[in-house]
């Protein structure tokens, strides 16, 4: 009795149920640049610029390696002032879940998991840096993954060029 795993209810969960469960939570990698250094430019207004990306690879079993490659550059003109690009990955045990299902965890759930972590570094290294505080805005990953579905069934039903 031991070995069952139990719902929320107390009632014994099957084998076969879908199960997705965070084991944790590191940082792979992560740089920081800044060309010019911090400057006493009073005329701070510069351009900023955000890149999100989703890999996932296979650890060992169901178990699943995501990581989230969060990148932000800040320039002003021509000028870039700095580049941060964090790599924040989680191991994730899935177990039972459709293709379908995988496709979403992978693309919207672990990354919503993952993103504030991710946030957090880029802010840090971003201080660090001498540079003011920067707060990345919270990101609907939820949203990213349905847009990303929709654009995808258009392309498939868009006309072959002759």
């Amino acid at each position: 009795m031991a070995d069952e795993t139990s719902t929320s209810n107390g009632a014994a969960a099957p084998d076969n149920a879908p199960n997705l469960a965070l084991q944790g939570v590191y940082l792979k990698d992560c740089s920081f640049e800044a060309p010019q250094g911090p400057r006493g430019d009073t005329n701070w207004q510069p351009q900023i610029s955000l890149d999100l990306a989703t890999t996932s690879s296979v650890i060992q079993g169901d178990l699943r390696e995501v990581v989230l490659t969060v990148t932000v550059s800040a320039k002003q003109g021509d000028k870039t002032l700095f580049l941060v690009e964090v790599k924040q990955a989680g191991a994730f045990q899935m177990q039972n879940l459709s293709e379908e299902d995988a496709k979403r965890a992978i693309a919207s759930v672990c990354p919503s998991v993952l993103f504030p972590y991710a946030r957090s570094m880029v802010s840090q290294l971003v201080s660090q840096g001498g540079f003011p505080q920067l707060l990345l805005p919270p990101v609907n990953f939820d949203a990213l993954y349905l847009n990303a579905q929709t654009q995808g069934a258009q392309q498939q039903d868009a006309p072959l060029p002759n």
